[in-house]
Formats: C-alpha cells, sequence, structure tokens
C-alpha cells in the first residue's frame, strides 16, 4: 500500500517544449534557422525552441518562441512531429544529477519579418543560418538530438496538419 501511495504522490511531468524548423532558399542553397546558445554545457546550436507559457496554445508558444530567439516573424503552418527526449542533467553541488524530460512539438511553417533591434532572449548568441549538411557536420553542438531528428523528418516531407492539435478554452482562461 504504500508504495502505491508514494507513486500516487511523485506525478511525472514532462517538460512541454515547443520548436520550428524554418528553411530559406539562399541563391539556389536551403539553409535552416537556428540559434546558438550559451549553455550550462557551453555553445550549443538548436533550432528556435522553448517551453511552451501557460496560457497558450503550441502553435501560439512556437511563434512566440521563435520572435524571442531570432526577432523574426514566424507562422507556423504544419506540424513535423512530436518528440520525446530525455537526458540526466547535472546539478551545481547535488551528487545526483536531474532526470529530464521533454515533450516537443516541432512546426514548420512562414518566416515573416525581421525586428531590428529585438533583443533575443537571454543566453541566445545570435541566430544563423546552416544547411542541412552543415547541421549534420556539427552534431557535436547541437543542444538535442532532436535537432537533427527533427530536420530529417522535415527533409523527408513529414507535415501534419494543425487541427490534429486541439486546444481548449480552458487554458486560456485566467485562474484567480
Amino acid at each position: 500500500m504504500a508504495l502505491i501511495i508514494s507513486r500516487m504522490n511523485k506525478r511525472w511531468k514532462p517538460n512541454v517544449t515547443v520548436a520550428a524548423v524554418i528553411e530559406r532558399d539562399f541563391d539556389g542553397v536551403r539553409k535552416f534557422l537556428l540559434v546558438e546558445e550559451q549553455t550550462r554545457d557551453g555553445l550549443k546550436l538548436n533550432n528556435p525552441a522553448g517551453h511552451l507559457d501557460p496560457g497558450e496554445s503550441p502553435v501560439q508558444g512556437c511563434a512566440r518562441e521563435t520572435l524571442e530567439e531570432t526577432a523574426f516573424h514566424f507562422t507556423p503552418t504544419a506540424l513535423v512531429g512530436i518528440y520525446f527526449s530525455r537526458f540526466d542533467r547535472s546539478q551545481p553541488e547535488q551528487a545526483a544529477p536531474l532526470d529530464v524530460t521533454y515533450l516537443r512539438f516541432t512546426f514548420c511553417g512562414e518566416l515573416g519579418e525581421h525586428v531590428a533591434g529585438q533583443p533575443l532572449d537571454l543566453g541566445i548568441v545570435r541566430a544563423l543560418w546552416l544547411s542541412a549538411d552543415e547541421i549534420r557536420a556539427s552534431t557535436a553542438m547541437h543542444r538535442s538530438p532532436l535537432l537533427l531528428t527533427s530536420l530529417e523528418d522535415y527533409l523527408a516531407g513529414q507535415r501534419y496538419p494543425l487541427d490534429i492539435i486541439h486546444a481548449d478554452e480552458s487554458i486560456y482562461a485566467a485562474k484567480p
């Protein structure tokens, strides 16, 4: 009985994140918008991505995160995939690492205007454009294996309509 109660008090809650695969043609060369960010493990590359905030749908979160990390407006038009990733994160002054799981919604869509002068999120060094081959060649710098997995799914043509994701009105309601 104690084991059942213990499990009931420890609910697993993965971190929900959103990410964007954004492509642009540069004189016939397909390039993808990434961010270079300072992490506890040094300088890393990632899709424009971040945590879903309370009161927003995954589509809204992806548009917001892309703007905050790259200074580009972005409109998601399709879901590339939903991904799980798990890793151990070292904790300062703690012997045991933290077991972290991410549930990531990755979108593709239309790149909008650049907002000149907009500051980027804390830790973001710069936004940059890389080809698929450059991304494949830089896996040691990837913040997550999901960067390459979602890119390859995108390149393979994997797309799902946005209406596959349902956001009940209750997520937008203000809590007292």
